[in-house]
């Protein structure tokens, strides 16, 4: 008898199954901002499901960003500032559909060159910044603590070395979109036994190349890093039983 080893199936709770339809129906057209809802019994009854199951699906909504209730008037698909580029980020966080691997692929753009000018344009308050946040993820990891607070703090501080306005702008316009980011991977990549640790050599590296004012060493540690987190990220998304094409063309999220 051939044995095979399974997984066990992990149930959705009927909320979070209207919560994916929602989302899917949102990333896809067929909601649009503004767009107003049907009410909860009438859902409920399309679904036939109870209505709590429906009104902890529009709170669940709610809570992340995505719709909005007004009382007295019903429930809608938020609005985005149409001049926000975190407005739109947010969005397609939230949605799902790709956006996670685009995101990194994002900080692969932005970073590496930010990281090499750093390097060629660093002041010694830069220095002295981008040491104090990398000093705080040592602590962070000496303690057990994710320190997804002071990893953006370092990026940011990195990307300020660069001295360009505009990028710092760019960065700033989707800087709550990179926290959800880090704080989700960081989760994620904890769990494997040895990642906080190289995490931090990594970031060590990154600081030694901008101190030694190596722009080429500056921008490959830079690349290595994010090239690293995008790979740890999608093992252990396949060690959930979620496959690469899964991931990266259809329905990855953090």
């Amino acid at each position: 008898m051939l044995i095979v080893e399974f997984k066990p199936i992990k149930a959705k709770k009927i909320y979070e199954e209207i919560v994916e339809q929602i989302k899917d129906m949102i990333a896809g057209g067929e909601l649009n901002p503004g767009d107003k809802l049907i009410p909860e019994r009438e859902l409920a009854e399309r679904l036939q499901v109870g209505r709590s199951a429906v009104r902890e699906a529009y709170r669940s909504l709610e809570a992340i960003g995505i719709i909005e209730i007004k009382p007295g008037e019903g429930t809608f698909v938020r609005e985005m500032g149409t001049k926000s580029m975190a407005d739109i980020m947010s969005m397609a966080i939230l949605t799902g559909k790709d956006t996670l691997f685009e995101l990194l692929e994002l900080r692969k753009i932005l970073e590496t060159e930010a990281a090499s000018l750093a390097a060629s344009r660093r002041t010694e308050n830069n220095l002295k910044n981008i040491k104090m946040w990398l000093d705080q993820m040592k602590k962070d990891l000496d303690s057990g603590n994710l320190g997804d607070v002071s990893d953006m703090k370092f990026h940011y501080a990195l990307a300020d070395a660069a001295h360009n306005s505009l990028l710092m702008r760019l960065m700033n316009s989707i800087s709550e979109t990179m926290k959800k980011e880090m704080i989700n991977v960081r989760r994620k990549l904890y769990i494997t036994k040895g990642t906080p640790q190289r995490l931090y050599e990594q970031h060590q590296i990154i600081y030694e190349a901008i101190l030694k004012g190596s722009v080429y060493e500056a921008r490959n540690a830079m690349f290595t890093h994010l090239d690293f987190t995008e790979k740890e990220l999608i093992q252990n998304l396949k060690a959930e039983g979620i496959s690469i094409e899964e991931v990266k063309l259809s329905t990855a999220k953090i």
